[in-house]
């Protein structure tokens, strides 16, 4: 069984419990537990060499009932249909944590944006609009950026829908630029999202985030942004990984400084001579650890290693079942992912609306009214974890399912 196949299982297994909380049956859990609509398209792409290379693409659908569908667009080699079905499934779960109208979504392209030039790239991005062009729409299902993809792909994307329904339609995707209708404060939201829950979780475990120490795994944008923050903030981070090594100092690193060589160098761990392993990242000795990088990083093998009091999850499905069970009996304050990654769809929500109004808002307005989403969450969230005495996830979750499942039900779908 492969590893995205694995995701669709450990997540529909979650639904069920969080359905079973609620008072559900079986039934609803029949239509839920996959997406309603999932579309394979194949996306013929002129090259610049004059060959056409045929690309596969896919859009799914997880549930409509609250509203249009909502979610990413990603470029990558390796994606495949379940893990685009789990990622959907999952924005359904964060859109009803944060109480969006919207059910969940997610598209992908198996390409390597990194070997394909600009106009490839804008050809690849238009054919897979006008691919899927039938199932989105501002009141169908909204796309947004995701991995490898941007603010100047959703823009093609967004001008080809355009094209293709003769009228201006910024409404139709988010993650755009200013200057086409996107908003102030989308580029670090999610980041914004994540360190939010870390203020709320730190406030349950009494930690001052002034002076509190933070290893954070991974260091791209969600995880650059987070370490940023965090530190304007005052906490120091003593300690960054990447795909190849870590860098540590107990004493703090000087996170301007490591953005600087990230932005001038790509990579930055081959500029240091004193990495550490991966793996011995979890061990260390701090108040929060943020894995920020790839799936299934926390085991039952590592997880009683970590002697953080709060694990926020920026990354998708960072910790295994098993592990989420051995942190959640040592008393680790875990931030699941739907929860912690919920600020880049509570923005995107923002920037539709803001199209839809023909209004624009300021950055501080938008971040706190992010502030305010975020906030109310993970209170719930918290509260059903303490009341019922449920681990983290499966809170999340049961808040998460309850606006679909009440939607599916009143709708007569179950």
């Amino acid at each position: 069984m492969s590893e995205n196949s694995n995701l669709v299982t450990s997540t529909q297994n979650i639904i069920e419990q969080a359905l079973y909380k609620l008072g559900y049956d079986e039934g609803l859990f029949e239509l839920i537990k996959e997406p309603a609509r999932f579309l394979r398209v194949r996306i013929p792409v002129k090259m610049d060499d004059g060959s056409v290379k045929t690309f596969t693409g896919y859009r799914s659908q997880h549930n409509s009932s609250v509203g249009p569908t909502k979610g990413g667009v990603r470029f990558h080699p390796d994606v495949d249909e379940n893990e685009v079905k789990a990622l959907s499934m999952w924005m359904t779960l964060k859109c009803g944590l944060v109480n969006l109208p919207y059910g969940g979504g997610k598209g992908a392209i198996q390409c390597d944006p990194h070997s394909m030039s600009q106009n490839e790239l804008e050809r690849l991005s238009r054919g897979y609009v006008r691919a899927i062009a039938q199932i989105v729409g501002p009141t169908k299902d909204i796309p947004a950026p995701d991995v490898y993809t941007d603010a100047q792909i959703m823009s093609w994307m967004m001008d080809e829908y355009s094209i293709m329904h003769k009228v201006n339609a910024p409404n139709f995707i988010t993650g755009k630029p200013i200057s086409l209708g996107g908003s102030l404060g989308r580029e670090q939201a999610t980041a914004l999202g994540a360190v939010i829950t870390i203020e709320e979780a730190a406030k349950r475990k009494h930690i001052n985030i002034e002076g509190s120490k933070v290893v954070v795994q991974g260091f791209g944008n969600a995880g650059s942004f987070i370490a940023k923050i965090l530190h304007d903030k005052g906490a120091k981070i003593v300690c960054i990984s990447e795909s190849r090594g870590a860098i540590y100092d107990p004493e703090g690193l000087d996170i301007d400084h490591l953005l600087e060589l990230r932005k001038e160098h790509g990579r930055i761990t081959p500029l240091f001579d004193n990495i550490i392993p991966n793996e011995d990242i979890f061990g260390i000795d701090c108040d929060i650890l943020v894995p920020a990088a790839l799936a299934n990083q926390i085991t039952a093998q590592n997880a009683r290693d970590i002697k953080a009091s709060i694990v926020a999850e920026a990354a998708n499905g960072p910790t295994t079942q098993e592990a989420t069970r051995i942190l959640t009996e040592n008393d680790v304050l875990l931030i699941p992912d739907v929860l912690a990654s919920a600020g880049g769809v509570t923005v995107s929500y923002f920037e539709w609306v803001q199209n839809n109004q023909g209004l624009y808002w300021s950055e501080e307005e938008v971040n706190q009214l992010l502030r305010t989403k975020i906030v109310e969450a993970f209170d719930k969230v918290y509260d059903i974890s303490q009341k019922r005495k449920l681990d983290m996830r499966l809170s999340a979750y049961v808040v998460g399912v309850r606006r679909t499942a009440e939607a599916t039900r009143f709708r007569g779908w179950a």
